[in-house]
């Protein structure tokens, strides 16, 4: 099932330029061993956005990786990733994107102060928390393969990092630092999303063989 020349795109359900250079360096040997281009989905305009209105981080990517397959005729990458908090009860969860309920904007912002603001009377022991990341594979044949990937932390007392995006400058590891502390290098080798697209690197050279 090696691509040929002239048929090695693997298409990732994102218009964003820095979520597909960071799953190029994530799938870096993946990508040589099996001769696959990963591009993003806006160089297919025919796709639509999806509404991801599953209920778990792998229903959603599913809804996505189905959805640009099925529009694009090439095998296809999505993921769902989200932040979930043990005394929130796993949320935000699927909602951590939209848990401010702001469109517009800084989004990131408002979302890190809407919940540091909700744990403001929790204290330090209490304040764990982790990154869950739900990789999906969809190829135009019905084949699918989900591979999930997760990070552990406790939720800081205010952001700290100017790496990374979204909630990552309010989780820190073990180590004492969040991951907008982290250089890229750093944050690929521990990532919940690193972890998810490590594991499905194994299917895609199962799936694709050896480049010739």
């Amino acid at each position: 099932m090696t691509p040929t020349p002239a048929d090695r795109r693997i298409v990732l359900a994102t218009r964003n330029s820095h979520k597909v250079g960071e799953l190029r360096d994530i799938l870096a040997e993946a990508l040589e061993r099996t001769g696959l281009e990963l591009v993003g989905v806006e160089e297919y305009p025919q796709v639509e956005e999806v509404v991801e209105s599953g209920v778990t981080f792998a229903a959603n990517a599913l809804l996505k990786a189905r959805a640009t397959a099925q529009a694009t005729g090439r095998p296809a990458l999505a993921d769902d990733s989200g932040l979930a908090v043990d005394v929130l009860g796993g949320s935000p969860g699927v909602f951590s994107a939209r848990w401010s309920g702001v469109g517009d904007g800084d989004k990131d912002r408002a979302n890190n102060d809407l919940l540091l603001s909700q744990l403001a009377d929790v204290p330090d022991e209490h304040r764990g928390a982790g990154f869950v990341c739900a990789a999906a594979l969809v190829l135009p044949d019905g084949t699918e393969v989900v591979r999930e990937g997760s990070v552990r932390g406790r939720v800081t007392r205010r952001p700290r990092g100017e790496h990374g995006f979204g909630y990552d400058p309010v989780l820190e590891l073990p180590d004492g630092r969040t991951l907008a502390e982290y250089s890229s290098a750093e944050k690929h080798a521990v990532s919940h999303r690193g972890a998810a697209f490590r594991a499905l690197a194994d299917d895609l050279v199962q799936l694709f063989g050896q480049a010739g």
